[in-house]
């Protein structure tokens, strides 16, 4: 008689456990966690490497890494398969990388570098641009000024804005949009 397969719950808390107990230096934990997960990591690196061999040592590798530092998983950030996959995965990148050689040939040979650098009528029409866009700027209220210049020039997300400002994300939200309406309608009356 078979034994019922585990659920994909069940597994993963055992994968987990298995996991927390080679993080302690348990010989029969790690014994276990490579029968658990060996196939699939070799599966990453294959894919990856491209050569049995290779990816067979960078697997050898990969667990050498596991057995360092499966202390250090976080079972609230990452599942145990995922967190695995992804040293497995990033070893084999770098061995990838390793072996690219870059050969480098005659200088004759280099193609010509394009001249990236605008044309003086590109600057005038880019400065024109620039100017209109600050004068619809301060023809905005500061907040909603405010608001799209740290949004869109900072970088910062409506959410970072919305809590250094202490309103709530609905009301940044909507003196952006506000006021990317107005900014739309000056830039159209100013073309």
């Amino acid at each position: 008689m078979t034994q019922p397969r585990p659920s994909s719950d069940e597994a993963r808390a055992h994968l987990a456990r298995t996991l927390i107990a080679t993080g302690s230096e348990d010989r029969a934990a790690f014994r276990e966690l490579y029968h658990l997960t060996s196939a699939k990591l070799f599966g990453v690196v294959l894919r990856i490497c491209g050569d049995t061999q290779a990816a067979e040592d960078v697997l050898h590798d990969v667990y050498l890494i596991i057995w360092r530092r499966a202390g250090a998983w976080e079972p609230g950030r990452a599942s145990p398969i995922t967190w695995l996959a992804t040293i497995a995965r990033n070893r084999a990148i770098d061995w990838r990388r390793a072996q690219k050689v870059r050969r480098a040939g005659p200088i004759e040979d280099a193609s010509d570098i394009p001249n990236t650098a605008p044309d003086a009528e590109s600057e005038l029409v880019a400065a024109g641009e620039r100017h209109s866009l600050r004068h619809c700027l301060e023809e905005l209220e500061p907040r909603q000024s405010e608001a799209i210049r740290t949004a869109f020039f900072d970088g910062m997300t409506y959410a970072d804005y919305a809590e250094a400002r202490g309103v709530p994300l609905g009301t940044a939200k909507s003196w952006i949009r506000r006021g990317l309406a107005k900014l739309k309608e000056c830039l159209d009356r100013d073309a």
